[in-house]
């Protein structure tokens, strides 16, 4: 059996409530990753994804690089996004039951990570359940033990934005590679994931319905969605 968590970037957007309907389509809980900025512009697709049934969490406010801000500037954008989803879930009527953070670009912090971490926890911030993922890459580089939410395979659909010659056909590659650069094969029974898509309008008008395609051919390719769960803070 080869399964899967799903994740999601840069929520909300103008395409979420789409991405959320069919995501229930197909009996799938995806952990979405919401910026502040975004939270404030978009507040009713936000509220869409916490209604039916899709954990919300913490992207930052401004979608920094974390290892360019010194630890102040890291906790406000930590901080703020936290009270914005407070609020969200609080107008939701929904119980907050799970607090996952993921850093913009994966960037750590540098020689702050020590100290993000350390912060992430007084915050806390809930670790998704990793324990499956078999690589020993993962805990090589330590992310068995970071609370932070990582990503086994990510599908870059994003760089169709600025690299004309990045396309579907990119992506499928991709998705079949026997030997990514980084990453875990995606296609190999026995493998466990955590994948990574975004939630981006531009990538809806360059593709549209690109999440569906790509999840569509996972499912028929047979992995399964797990629900995810978390460990506790």
């Amino acid at each position: 059996m080869n399964t899967a968590i799903l994740t999601i970037d840069d929520i909300p957007s103008l395409n979420t409530p789409a991405i959320v309907d069919y995501l229930n389509e197909k009996g799938i809980t995806a952990v979405m990753f919401a910026t502040g900025q975004h939270l404030e512009k978009y507040p009713e697709a936000a509220e869409y994804a916490v209604k039916n049934g899709m954990i919300v969490g913490n992207h930052s406010y401004s979608h920094p690089a974390f290892s360019s801000l010194n630890l102040e500037e890291a906790r406000r954008e930590i901080e703020e996004t936290e009270k914005l989803l407070d609020a969200l879930y609080a107008r939701c009527g929904v119980q907050r039951r799970y607090k996952p953070f993921r850093f913009p670009y994966g960037d750590k912090g540098g020689e702050n990570t020590p100290a993000l971490q350390q912060m992430l926890k007084e915050y806390g911030i809930h670790k998704l359940d990793d324990r499956h993922i078999p690589y020993a890459w993962w805990k090589e580089n330590g992310l068995d033990k970071a609370i932070d939410t990582f990503w086994t395979f990510d599908f870059a659909e994003y760089r169709m934005h600025s690299e004309p010659d990045f396309t579907k056909e990119s992506i499928w590659a991709r998705m079949h590679d026997p030997a990514p650069q980084s990453g875990a094969v995606l296609f190999r029974e026995g493998n466990r994931h955590i994948l990574l898509l975004h939630a981006h309008d531009e990538s809806d008008a360059i593709l549209p319905g690109y999440y569906r395609l790509f999840i569509d051919h996972l499912l028929e390719g047979g992995i399964t969605f797990d629900v995810p769960e978390f460990l506790e803070a």
